[in-house]
């Protein structure tokens, strides 16, 4: 009898003894499950983690459509422009190609030529990804013309080319270097001037390097003169020309070099680049009927 309740105690103990042993496997678990959260986590939710799926931000990208090549006067202000989509927080510099010189960077200026600045515009509404990076070149100079590169400080670093011509005014006399006249036609000689900001104070002819008189004793000799904004033209008007008013002209400007043609006037003779009546440059206009009255004035 005594045996048998020592064998139902032992059993008893045993089956309590499994009991713990199983309550405690279950708290194990539940602490394995709050130490390892994503265990517990519906499968979802692991392939897309929070925040995960983020885009990430756009590359800043040059606008190619804008004018690479630029064209300035000489003692003007020369503007390049560099438009940048998405720059974010990168940073727009300008460099001189020829020399690898940091010019601007952002709004900050590094060279002590105080002629260059960048000026920066943020565009708004739509197009306020787009931001404009303006290269400003004061008083262009002929050693400004080259290659700038526009660069974003990406990695690797993002470049983009422009070339700025700087052209000075120059004179053109049409029809040169060699024309070719009929004694007793009219000699007209046009000179042209390009590429100038402004119309020349003054505009000088010479023959044979001897400033030309109008109103010497041979008579006959006029100038006009009509100035544009793009292009003036300055008119020398000979009347019946002579073998003797053979020789060299020039047109000289006051803000150009000067230009010259030979002029050859011939007896009987017809080259095929001899000029006739109506021949060579045409006069506007209201040149044309100034150049005629002083002819019919000369001519009383």
């Amino acid at each position: 009898m005594a045996l048998r309740w020592q064998t139902r105690l032992s059993l008893a103990a045993l089956l309590l003894m499994c009991t713990e042993d199983t309550l405690s496997m279950g708290e194990r678990g539940t602490d394995t499950s709050e130490r390892h959260p994503n265990q517990a986590r519906p499968r979802q939710q692991l392939l897309n983690p929070p925040g995960g799926g983020a885009k990430p931000k756009p590359e800043p990208t040059f606008d190619m459509s804008q004018p690479t090549n630029v064209t300035a006067l000489i003692g003007k202000t020369a503007y390049l422009t560099c438009r940048v989509r998405n720059l974010d927080d990168k940073t727009v510099s300008w460099v001189r190609h020829r020399d690898i010189h940091i010019l601007t960077a952002g709004v900050y200026t590094y060279t002590s030529d105080q002629r260059f600045q960048a000026l920066p515009v943020q565009n708004s509404g739509q197009n306020s990804e787009w931001s404009e990076w303006t290269l400003c070149i004061k008083w262009a100079q002929e050693r400004d013309e080259g290659i700038y590169e526009c660069q974003i400080s990406t990695v690797p670093l993002k470049s983009h080319h422009f070339y700025l011509n700087v052209v000075v005014p120059t004179a053109t006399i049409l029809g040169g270097p060699e024309l070719y006249v009929g004694a007793g036609s009219t000699i007209n000689l046009t000179c042209a001037i390009h590429f100038s900001s402004e119309p020349p104070t003054y505009i000088f002819w010479y023959y044979n390097q001897r400033t030309v008189s109008y109103d010497s004793p041979r008579g006959g000799v006029s100038v006009i003169t009509e100035k544009g904004n793009d292009v003036t033209n300055s008119w020398l008007l000979i009347q019946a020309a002579q073998p003797s008013d053979s020789g060299e002209y020039g047109c000289k400007p006051s803000n150009a070099e000067m230009a010259s043609v030979r002029v050859h006037v011939l007896n009987g003779e017809r080259p095929e680049a001899m000029q006739t009546g109506t021949a060579g440059p045409i006069l506007s206009s209201s040149c044309l009927l100034v150049s005629l009255i002083i002819l019919y004035i000369s001519s009383m």
